[in-house]
């Protein structure tokens, strides 16, 4: 469920809404592993086309810059923060500039890193 301010955000016609290609491909992961989201959508290929045509959300793709920044990256070793997407998705609003909205308890630890964390 989201927050009401991050649903304001994720409403407002005025703002640009990106997803990493990461996040994208957890979410295929995700539909054929599990079939989530599948009252939505027929395939996963349909789900990815939706996201940037229904929703207005661009996929961004992860290039070289991205990797180096996530080469430099200092892991949250402290709460066994081992999850190689979720570094890459955080690498990657890093190197963007991009605000990253997550729940995930420990993203807040990348903000001394420069991340931009929106929380919900």
């Amino acid at each position: 469920m989201l927050t009401e301010d991050v649903y304001e955000i994720i409403d407002d016609p005025e703002n640009l809404l990106y997803i990493s290609s990461v996040s994208a491909q957890e979410l295929v992961i995700a539909y054929n592993n599990k079939n989530l989201l599948s009252k939505y959508w027929k395939t996963a290929d349909e789900m990815i086309v939706s996201i940037e045509r229904d929703y207005a959300i661009k996929i961004l793709p992860v290039g070289q810059e991205h990797v180096r920044t996530y080469a430099r990256l200092q892991l949250n070793s402290a709460q066994g923060h081992k999850d190689p997407y979720d570094h890459m998705v955080i690498s990657h609003a890093l190197t963007e500039h991009l605000p990253l909205i997550s729940s995930d308890t420990r993203f807040p630890y990348y903000r001394r890193q420069g991340l931009e964390l929106i929380e919900n």
